[in-house]
């Protein structure tokens, strides 16, 4: 379970390490969300899916969310957010590794 949790937080890290801002794209989906989280590593798909229903009911900003599934790479991923989206990601990556993880083991 330990390495679960380690996982899905390690793999936050390069999900956030993304950029894009448009305010005419459509919505993400818990689908793209899902998918972007299996293609950066996390190999469960009903881990995937759990955590991006998270983080599509933790409030995040829909540019926030495009931060998630694009596939740039920043070196400080933090600065891609904005203050109320990293807080959510956050609370987001607790909700995920108490409520998702005993879905991956």
């Amino acid at each position: 379970m330990r390495i679960c949790l380690m996982a899905a937080a390690l793999l936050a890290l390069p999900v956030l390490s993304a950029c894009g801002s448009d305010d005419d794209a459509p919505a993400v989906t818990q689908a793209e969300l899902s998918k972007s989280l299996q293609d950066k590593g996390l190999s469960n798909p009903a881990l995937a899916d759990c955590a991006a229903e998270v983080f599509l009911d933790s409030g995040m900003s829909q540019n926030g969310l495009r931060v998630m599934v694009s596939n740039a790479k920043s070196d400080d991923p933090a600065e891609l957010l904005g203050e109320e989206d990293s807080s959510k990601v956050a609370a987001a990556q607790s909700k995920i590794a108490s409520d998702c993880v005993r879905m991956g083991s």
